[in-house]
């Protein structure tokens, strides 16, 4: 099993920055894909940003492209998304997911799920 703890959420004003972080602990990998997630109220969850852990290649949603910035540092077994130029759209609660495979956008296509952290930008 693979333990996802998601933390760096909070209230930011439209304009402004956070980081998140992912930490993986439990059965941990050196392949697979690292992914954002989020789902804002009343909508369904939506791919943000993923990293293969191996070669760091990524991708993203049109939405934050040129804003959200994900990495990982292997040594941590931590992953991070940088997200600037936050906008009232972006609130929402942020899931990290992991999965051995490379994956891309698809839920369905993560094992592992974190419990979450709250981003909320005010206008």
């Amino acid at each position: 099993q693979v333990q996802l703890v998601e933390s760096g959420g909070g209230l930011v004003q439209a304009g402004g920055s956070l980081r998140l972080s992912c930490a993986a602990s439990g059965r941990t990998f050196s392949s697979g894909t690292m992914g954002w997630f989020r789902q804002a109220p009343g909508k369904e969850r939506e791919f943000v940003a993923r990293i293969t852990w191996s070669g760091g290649s990524t991708y993203y949603a049109d939405s934050v492209k040129g804003r959200f910035t994900i990495s990982r540092d292997k040594a941590k077994n931590t992953v991070y998304l940088q997200m600037n130029t936050l906008q009232p759209e972006d609130t929402a609660i942020y899931y990290c997911a992991a999965t051995r495979a490379t994956a891309w956008g698809r839920l369905g296509q993560y094992d592992y799920w974190g419990q979450g952290t709250q981003v909320t930008v005010s206008s």
